[in-house]
């Protein structure tokens, strides 16, 4: 395993000693995520009762198979949230998406008591908009919708290509933005970009993170209030 996986697994098993019998928990999706749903599909298999809200259908398949309680409607409060992230600020403003699921991601992320990101350092950037930011966006009339991106100011691709496109859990597409030298104002930006008509959800998250665990070879990093 290299040193990043290890920080990845690192930063998981720091989020794992947030759990307790009886939550409801946010499954995230992604590579960081998955070391997290394993290891509670440890405790699940020890004996704890918990119930989890996935961000996507790969991540409900995972706990499934580890035994975890899934949840794919549930009304009330979601006690803590664990997902990855692609980039994220001092001010633990995060982008997400790069794994497609970031609709899902946001909505059981604003459903939670706490969310709490867990990364290897490398993800910790001076300001979001160092590589892609992903939009979801109907695939009804989508190029029109990307046009209307265009102009504020971004570059666009869509994920996968015409001839076969991504698609997301939800059936809609993801339009992967490059911002140049990165997001003055990620709330602002965040805004615009919502409403633009054809546009579901774009990947920042702002205001949403309660903390983050972030790990590398020297230990694990606290940023924000896990409490």
């Amino acid at each position: 395993m290299d040193s990043a996986q290890e920080a990845k697994q690192a930063a998981a098993r720091r989020a794992l000693e947030l759990v307790r019998a009886g939550m409801v928990l946010g499954l995230g999706t992604g590579s960081t995520a998955s070391y997290f749903i394993r290891g509670l599909g440890d405790l699940v298999r020890g004996g704890l009762k918990v119930s989890a809200v996935p961000t996507s259908l790969a991540s409900a398949d995972a706990a499934r198979r580890l035994g975890i309680d899934v949840l794919l409607e549930f009304d009330g409060t979601i006690d803590l949230a664990v997902d990855g992230a692609d980039e994220i600020d001092p001010h633990l403003n995060l982008i997400k998406g790069r794994g497609g699921a970031l609709l899902r991601e946001k909505m059981v992320a604003a459903s939670a008591e706490r969310f709490v990101v867990i990364a290897d350092r490398s993800k910790l950037v001076s300001r979001l908009g160092q590589g892609v930011l992903p939009v979801e966006v109907l695939p009804f009339l989508w190029s029109r919708t990307a046009r209307r991106l265009s102009d504020l100011g971004a570059e666009w691709t869509l994920r996968g290509g015409e001839a076969s496109p991504y698609l997301t859990d939800n059936g809609n597409l993801i339009l992967d933005l490059r911002l140049g030298p990165g997001v003055a104002d990620a709330v602002d930006l965040g805004r615009e970009i919502n409403n633009i008509v054809g546009v579901i959800e774009n990947g920042i998250f702002s205001g949403l993170a309660s903390a983050c665990i972030l790990a590398d070879e020297s230990g694990v990093e606290i940023m924000g209030t896990l409490a």
